[in-house]
């Protein structure tokens, strides 16, 4: 799509020609099920409408609009724009799992980190207040990970729908 990119539109500035691309390659993701052909015929019915209107965004192509030239090069990118987004497409099955792998990871990390720390005052104050209330008997806790998950299995264990009352 990028290589394209740098072939077409060679008559026309530089802002315009990012400007229309932004536009056309929006225009392929929001219509994935069309064709490249049916997003051209679109696009140009719908700026012959906003150019008799005089309110078009793209006032540049008033004589660019019906050239054969044009239109060959606009569908070349499009075609490239649906490629490009049937690629990712594709490639979304990859991402995700790519994406799910370093959330683990990240949470992995996390708990090897808060393994080697000590607990913070809350955690033991909230540890304190809940052997208290519970009648359980304090256990020394030589970590941040170790406070959580002690405070989680005494809320899970004594107060079956802690959770479900605080939402």
């Amino acid at each position: 799509m990028y290589e394209i990119k740098k072939q077409i539109y060679l008559e026309l500035s530089k802002n315009q020609k990012s400007a229309l691309c932004n536009y056309l390659r929006a225009l392929v993701k929001k219509s994935q099920d069309l064709t490249p052909d049916e997003i051209w015929e679109n696009f140009a019915a719908d700026e012959k409408y906003y150019l008799e209107l005089n309110c078009s965004r793209f006032e540049f192509l008033a004589e660019l609009l019906d050239t054969e030239h044009f239109k060959s090069e606009t569908i070349k990118y499009l075609t490239e724009c649906k490629k490009y987004y049937d690629y990712r497409e594709k490639q979304r099955p990859i991402i995700e799992a790519s994406k799910d792998f370093e959330r683990k990871k990240r949470k992995f990390l996390q708990e090897v980190k808060m393994g080697k720390e000590a607990p913070t005052k809350k955690q033991l104050y909230y540890y304190e207040r809940l052997c208290k209330k519970y009648g359980l008997e304090k256990q020394e806790l030589a970590s941040k990970l170790e406070a959580r998950n002690e405070i989680d299995r005494i809320i899970t264990e004594h107060a079956p729908n802690y959770k479900q009352e605080e939402e």
